[in-house]
């Protein structure tokens, strides 16, 4: 949110991921294939459903990513190019799982935003309305915070005490400084 305000376009993978999900009828098929026909009884994703497959098995999350993660990386790829966001001297994405979707090779800076896993789970719990054995079993599929922040180039503490606004306007000023390449200075 701070880099949206800040005025920097940010593409939300999650957002984006349901919405081709909703659109594309052939991913759609592919899903129903998968999960069952009901997936999308009623026109809409059955998000129980999706879950409780994707969860039953590792192998489960691991095809309904091999479906859906391409599509994903190819309509990011759409966004940054799209001459609104080309014209930006910088873009972000937002993404849990982006190194696990094989993403890293997209972003020339990768920020790690770490938070106690109580403070996560209390979060996730209260966004999604969810339960915490539920948000247990999501935080173990992905990587842990020691892996993430090994392949991070900055980590960004989102722990409720240490404020988040510093911390962002350095990392802005650190990418600027740093990847010229990516944030010219002004004339």
């Amino acid at each position: 949110r701070l880099l949206e305000i800040m005025g920097i376009p940010v593409y939300l993978s999650d957002v984006e991921a349901k919405r081709i999900i909703h659109e594309d009828l052939c991913l759609r098929g592919e899903l129903c294939a998968l999960v069952g026909d009901d997936l999308f009884a009623g026109g809409t994703l059955n998000r129980a459903m999706l879950s409780a497959y994707l969860f039953a098995d590792a192998g489960h999350a691991e095809k309904v990513n091999r479906l859906v993660h391409p599509l994903v990386k190819t309509d990011f790829r759409r966004w940054v190019s799209a001459p609104r966001n080309k014209a930006m001297k910088m873009v972000a994405i937002e993404s849990a799982i982006l190194i696990e979707a094989g993403f890293r090779s997209e972003v020339d800076v990768l920020v790690a935003v770490c938070a106690p896993r109580e403070v996560r789970l209390q979060r996730a719990m209260r966004r999604d309305g969810a339960s915490k054995e539920a948000i247990e079993r999501r935080i173990e599929a992905q990587l842990s915070d020691e892996e993430r922040t090994g392949q991070a180039d900055y980590v960004i503490e989102n722990d409720g005490k240490l404020p988040l606004l510093p911390q962002v306007m350095d990392l802005i000023a650190s990418v600027s400084e740093k990847y010229r390449y990516l944030c010219p200075p002004n004339p």
